[in-house]
């Protein structure tokens, strides 16, 4: 599942993010979500979630 629909992501959920640093390189960091940033209920780049350990990226994938 991707990370477009903020209705998918659920905090406590395992997911991988795109930080910041990595939108160049497309890099993966994967975590569980602390909390939802985005506030509306798409996003064309996916959701903005913090991480447990305070990471901030958005969701490229939601985990199963």
């Amino acid at each position: 599942m991707d990370g477009k629909n903020r209705k998918n992501i659920k905090p406590g959920q395992k997911v991988r993010i795109v930080l910041k640093k990595d939108q160049r390189t497309g890099t993966l960091t994967e975590g569980v979500v602390a909390t939802l940033l985005t506030k509306s209920p798409t996003h064309p780049h996916g959701i903005k979630v913090r991480l447990a350990d305070g990471q901030v990226g958005r969701v490229k994938e939601i985990l199963e």
